[in-house]
């Protein structure tokens, strides 16, 4: 005999309530405001996105979720800013592995009040910088829900594989150097800076890095994730760390014990580079110059494990690494 079917799978089924039509508008006001690109064979709209890889590229992979009341309040910064520090973000991930940016997917858990208007301007925020940087918007999920808003960005990249940058690369004897000024980053920079990628690109073809992160939660400490993934230490020069304007005018607005040079290393969301580069190397940079961003050597890797910095009469002192640290 055959298997008998559930009465309730075939008599009178229980009427489904119908979906809201958030999610269908988005999708094809995203679809008429994305741009065609050359990456893309299918874009949003479908099951799933097909892109177009180079031969003998390796696929980079990175996503980040950000929170209202963690990474932004969404009553105090402008929708526009949030979106775009949502895919800026996932690009400087790409820009530390050397990577050049193929696609990105873009999933929001909207508020249920005026989340469409909402969604619309985080996009907004995000499709210039989506262009300036090649990487089209390629899909995503979109939801409501009672809680605040969440923005997930996946942002996709390649890289030959003898150019890519790894953490864990960094040699005793090599150079620190640093992208751009460090600090002050919540005065506005954690939403406006611009991904290291271009600069990134051009170092991986013309000079051999041996090491690269970006610098999200903080100079010292993820300058410590670089010594912890290649077994080694660093010491750091205080007085070369470029410090941004921002932090000096934070330090006197604040007005309590910390720091410029405290703020430089332990306040994070500046999104520069750390590099680890051979010393004659990192020299020839720092001389020339060659990027929109100023090249600044900060310190060395050493052999011995930890983090140090310099101090009196170049005697090595121990230096705690600071920064943010996501706990569960």
């Amino acid at each position: 005999m055959g298997r008998s079917q559930s009465p309730a799978r075939v008599l009178n089924p229980e009427p489904q309530t119908p979906k809201l039509p958030l999610e269908r508008d988005l999708v094809r006001w995203l679809c008429e405001r994305l741009p065609a690109h050359s990456r893309m064979v299918v874009g949003p709209g479908d099951d799933a996105a097909i892109l177009r890889m180079l031969d003998g590229a390796n696929l980079v992979a990175t996503t980040d979720m950000l929170m209202d009341g963690v990474d932004f309040e969404l009553h105090r910064h402008e929708s526009e800013r949030i979106g775009r520090k949502a895919l800026a973000v996932n690009l400087s991930d790409l820009a530390a592995m050397a990577a050049s940016p193929v696609a990105a997917l873009v999933s929001v858990a909207l508020p249920r009040q005026g989340g469409e208007a909402l969604a619309k301007r985080l996009y907004e925020g995000m499709l210039p910088l989506a262009a300036e940087f090649d990487c089209p918007i390629a899909g995503g999920d979109t939801n409501s829900w009672d809680g605040p808003l969440v923005i997930s960005v996946t942002a996709l990249g390649e890289v030959k594989p003898q150019r890519r940058w790894l953490r864990s690369g960094a040699r005793p004897g090599d150079s620190i150097l640093v992208t751009g000024e460090f600090g002050g980053s919540i005065r506005g920079r954690q939403f406006d800076f611009i991904p290291r990628v271009k600069e990134a690109l051009w170092l991986a073809e013309h000079a051999p890095i041996h090491a690269a992160i970006d610098v999200s939660d903080g100079l010292s400490l993820d300058l410590s994730r670089i010594c912890e993934a290649s077994h080694c230490g660093a010491v750091l020069d205080l007085a070369s760390v470029p410090i941004a304007p921002a932090a000096h005018e934070l330090v006197t607005k604040r007005n309590d014990s910390q720091t410029a040079i405290d703020n430089a290393l332990g306040d994070g969301e500046d999104f520069e580079l750390i590099l680890a580069a051979p010393p004659e190397v990192a020299a020839d940079l720092v001389a020339r110059q060659p990027l929109c961003v100023p090249l600044t050597r900060i310190g060395e890797f050493i052999e011995q494990p930890g983090l140090f910095c310099s101090g009196k009469a170049g005697k090595r002192e121990p230096l705690v690494p600071r920064g943010y640290e996501h706990r569960l």
